[in-house]
């Protein structure tokens, strides 16, 4: 890694200090510091590793906004009402109810806040579903919003202390997550597909000729709230690691952090927001309150979120929850040495199924990434683990959609994918199932039952293309079902899955105020936690695409309106 320096802007000292509020984390932190800022206090923003921008910046960007002002300029005419709906159904009592009501009740100001402190601008991701869109106050048009592209040359000097992003390219296309739908459907839809391909294209390779480096997606999103506080001229720590918080009985009064090999006591006046993400990569807490079975680092997470944020809270009484929920992630195996594979699209895909280690499916492979996650331990818990899990397809799916991000159609699957044992070809379905050990008339009466009903459009197993949020990322020109069509001609393949995340979604108990409560439920005066920091806001579910981002945000902004008073 380069040497950087550790304080941004450069020059300002790591030591003794006293400020208004102090902000452990540099992700949706960054949001909780620029409203605090807003609000006329002082803030220092704390950070573990050397980049600004958490998991944040490792996203796909979206934001989950309902009812806000992006959807309204857009003429989307969703309400806050049928929003609360929505989350009283499909939060079903997992959270505190006025947790998603404080949700609702700031997201417009934190928007607002955010447009005019930042560069970014937003837009809707016109018919990108909510995630059950089929309950009570569910849209089939979507609440999701993104950033356009966004010049990272507006960071300066400070460009390279962003966060690396999870699908970074040397292709130089800032891609959002609109244009990912009709980037993945390019062989199959082109005259959508191109277009936005040749677009995105010319802005990046053009923008590279005249200095800019246009990025999208989380590293937008990230970015524009870097360039945020470097406007505001927050002071911002990294390679400062969080080690106690301080205060008394009655009040945290700030923390001591660590800075190579010295200790460094911040007194924060107004309080402390903990925004340090979750515990992605603390597997002796993962392994504790999730799963024994999960693999060790999969996590999509910033590999900086080994959970100090929610231990030191607990050294002080607060109480967690959640701590058994996670941004579930499914995603290719990694190669050795390497991280797993980003996927998808590739799971609703007609021509594709899933199975487990005894050829049989198990789940609606179209359903959202965190509920096919559920999905995986449920079975764990009931007995029925699944073990290994394998997405299987045939040459015409190869050669209709990109696979796992980097696999353009009619790409061959690389070498190094059969080497490593997460890939196996074969002529027949029958060599295909021997080769991934299944049991041989199991996965002959799995493929055979779901060939007969994908000719039909049919799922009766799993109910595959019911939901809109299935459709979306299905292929608009296979009918009767965008996501169903039967595996008739090899050759096939098999690619080994895991299961990922985007990051744990248990942690500290907070209430509606982004207040830390302890197990009797009273409040930890002076200490916040937001983010992946603090327990779901929606409880054990995922509304729709960038719910966690967003709760993030806003909750950095309640944060920041307690502290300095607003209550």
């Amino acid at each position: 890694m380069t040497t950087h320096s550790t304080t941004i802007p450069a020059g300002l000292p790591v030591s003794d200090t006293t400020v208004d509020l102090l902000v452990i984390g540099s992700g949706t932190g960054m949001a909780a510091a620029l409203a605090a800022h807003d609000r006329g206090l002082s803030v220092l923003i704390v950070e573990k590793s050397s980049y600004v921008g958490g998991s944040t910046a490792r996203s796909g960007g979206a934001l989950w906004l309902p009812a806000g002002p992006v959807l309204q300029r857009a003429g989307a005419n969703d309400t806050a009402e049928r929003a609360a709906t929505y989350l009283d159904s499909v939060v079903a009592g997992s959270a505190p109810p006025p947790r998603s009501a404080g949700f609702l009740t700031h997201l417009s100001a934190t928007v607002e806040l955010l447009e005019r402190t930042t560069p970014m601008r937003l837009f809707w991701a016109r018919e990108y579903s909510d995630y059950h869109p089929e309950e009570p106050g569910g849209s089939a048009a979507g609440r999701t919003c993104e950033c356009r592209p966004l010049d990272t040359a507006v960071l300066g000097e400070y460009r390279s202390r962003l966060r690396p992003g999870v699908m970074e390219s040397g292709l130089s296309i800032p891609t959002t997550g609109a244009d990912y739908r009709w980037l993945n459907l390019v062989a199959r839809v082109p005259r959508k597909g191109i277009p936005t391909l040749a677009k995105r294209v010319a802005q990046g390779l053009g923008g590279r000729l005249l200095g800019r480096h246009y990025a999208a997606g989380g590293q937008a999103l990230a970015a524009a709230l870097f360039a945020g506080v470097l406007r505001a001229q927050i002071p911002v720590w990294t390679d400062t690691t969080l080690l106690r918080l301080v205060g008394d009985d009655d009040r945290v009064s700030g923390a001591v952090v660590g800075h190579g090999d010295r200790e460094v006591t911040v007194t924060a006046r107004h309080g402390v927001v903990l925004a340090t993400g979750g515990f992605d990569h603390c597997m002796e807490m993962r392994w504790k309150f999730q799963s024994e079975a999960l693999d060790p680092n999969v996590s999509l997470g910033a590999d900086s979120n080994t959970g100090e944020g929610i231990r030191v809270a607990q050294e002080l009484g607060a109480d967690i929850d959640l701590m058994d929920q996670a941004w579930w992630f499914p995603a290719i195996a990694p190669l050795p040495g390497k991280a797993p594979a980003v996927m998808l699209a590739e799971r609703s895909l007609p021509g594709c199924l899933i199975v487990n280690q005894n050829g049989h499916r198990f789940a609606n492979e179209s359903a959202d990434y965190m509920s096919f996650g559920q999905r995986l331990l449920e079975l764990e818990q009931s007995g029925q683990p699944v073990e290994a899990m394998w997405i299987i397809f045939d040459q015409q799916y190869r050669n209709s959609y990109v696979f796992g991000a980097e696999l353009f159609p009619r790409m061959p699957i690389p070498q190094t994918w059969y080497d490593a044992g997460i890939a196996v070809r074969a002529d027949s379905l029958r060599e295909l199932g021997a080769r991934i050990d299944a049991p041989m008339s199991d996965f002959k009466q799995t493929m055979t039952r779901f060939n007969e009903n994908a000719s039909l459009g049919e799922d009766p197993d799993f109910g595959r293309g019911r939901s809109a949020y299935d459709r979306y990322y299905g292929d608009p020109t296979i009918t009767p079902n965008p996501n169903l069509r039967p595996l008739i001609k090899g050759p096939f393949y098999a690619v080994k899955m895991v299961l990922s995340d985007l990051g744990t979604c248990g942690g500290l108990k907070a209430d509606e105020r982004a207040r830390v409560l302890r197990e009797d439920g009273t409040v930890i005066a002076g200490l916040y936690a937001i983010g992946n920091t603090a327990a779901n806001a929606f409880g054990a579910t995922y509304p729709g695409a960038g719910a966690t981002i967003a709760q993030g945000l806003v909750y950095g902004y309640i944060a920041a309106r307690d502290a300095a008073g607003g209550g």
